[in-house]
């Protein structure tokens, strides 16, 4: 089977070839000076007119036959390439279409943290004006000092870090929208 694979694949190499060589500079000289050698022997008295006609007669259609061949040979090619090519046009277009409704989620998902971002914002002023309150209410000095660095420590600190952490989604987020649009 991979003998027949082999010879198959030497045999259109070879067709190719031919095929390349017959639509090319040189061919038309060879085939010119073989015209005209063929038209000076019957001059030059070496071959009789009708004898070089009909010999001439048959390589050209034997030519033309095997040029036949050969052309719709690179024409079947040409035809499998072009449905090769419409098969990958048209999965890049499903893949496009794939990164559009990636790219609208991403979109989605930016303005839902952007939501969150804001209502955290709200809720560490909320505190703040807690803390505020507290420390207003409370009589001693130190409970207000202890109290405001508990609340602040262990609120503000962990929701200023989730903000810079969303800040950095968002940020990467970002930055791969326009890497997509870029593409």
């Amino acid at each position: 089977m991979k003998k027949d694979i082999e010879k198959i694949e030497v045999l259109e190499k070879i067709a190719n070839g031919i095929t390349w060589w017959i639509g090319s500079i040189p061919s038309l000289i060879v085939h010119t000076l073989f015209f005209a050698i063929s038209f000076l022997l019957p001059i030059l008295h070496i071959v009789e007119f009708d004898k070089m006609l009909l010999i001439l007669t048959t390589v050209v259609s034997l030519e033309a036959i095997y040029l036949a061949i050969f052309i719709q040979m690179s024409v079947n090619k040409s035809h499998e390439k072009i449905e090769d090519i419409q098969e990958d046009i048209e999965e890049i277009s499903e893949d496009i279409e794939d990164i559009q409704e990636d790219i609208e989620e991403i979109s989605e998902d930016i303005e839902e943290i952007s939501e969150d971002i804001e209502e955290i914002n709200e809720d560490i002023e909320d505190i703040q004006e807690d803390i505020e309150e507290i420390n207003e209410e409370e009589e001693e000095e130190e409970r207000s000092e202890r109290a405001k660095n508990v609340i602040l420590k262990s609120n503000v600190s962990s929701n200023k870090n989730e903000i810079k952490a969303l800040k950095d989604i968002i940020a990467q987020l970002k930055e791969e929208i326009d890497q997509l649009k870029k593409e």
